[in-house]
């Protein structure tokens, strides 16, 4: 019996595990359209039938009082869209930036932040931590030029999603009082 025990007791120690705590700055995703990922909840046929057509996964720092576009998040500067690994975005068909054609598939964003304008990058250089390993010449599959806006109220969390555009959407990303819209053509 206490053999039993013993080993019971000797099983659940090799079986534990230790868990990451909490990240600071959790992952999160926009869909757009914005309720397709919930298109299985649909009331209507035409609300269970959208599908996506573009999907972005992020990490979302906060502001934490901290000056971002000028003392944390330099003009002059890459930002990968966020925090920890780079921003990923998905194209579930083919899609136009700035009148370059882009096909369907999985790439990440980086931002050249400027005083005025940002040009938002559009890479194959994919599963990276951070933009270090970032070289625009060599993986920006298309690339636009956006003006920063002030935003209506503070942004804590850095936060994208999307707004419907003729013809196809606008990405916004905001975080504490500046933000962009990046029209996508779909």
């Amino acid at each position: 019996m206490i053999m039993a025990v013993a080993i019971i007791a000797m099983s659940f120690t090799a079986n534990a595990q230790k868990f990451p705590e909490v990240d600071g700055s959790p992952m999160d995703m926009a869909y757009y359209p914005e309720r397709a990922a919930f298109r299985a909840f649909g009331k209507t046929e035409e609300e269970r039938n959208v599908k996506p057509l573009i999907r972005v996964i992020y990490s979302r720092p906060q502001a934490k009082e901290r000056a971002v576009f000028t003392e944390l998040e330099k003009p002059g500067s890459i930002w990968r869209v966020g925090a920890n690994e780079s921003t990923e975005i998905m194209f579930f068909q083919d899609v136009t930036i700035d009148g370059k054609k882009v096909k369907a598939g999985r790439y990440t964003m980086y931002i050249a932040l400027g005083e005025e304008n940002w040009t938002v990058h559009f890479s194959t250089d994919t599963d990276g931590w951070g933009h270090y390993a970032f070289k625009p010449e060599e993986s920006t599959v298309a690339k636009v030029t956006v003006p920063k806006q002030e935003t209506e109220s503070t942004v804590e969390y850095m936060s994208i999603m999307f707004e419907k555009a003729d013809p196809g959407a606008h990405m916004i990303i905001g975080w504490d009082d500046t933000m962009v819209r990046v029209p996508i053509g779909l």
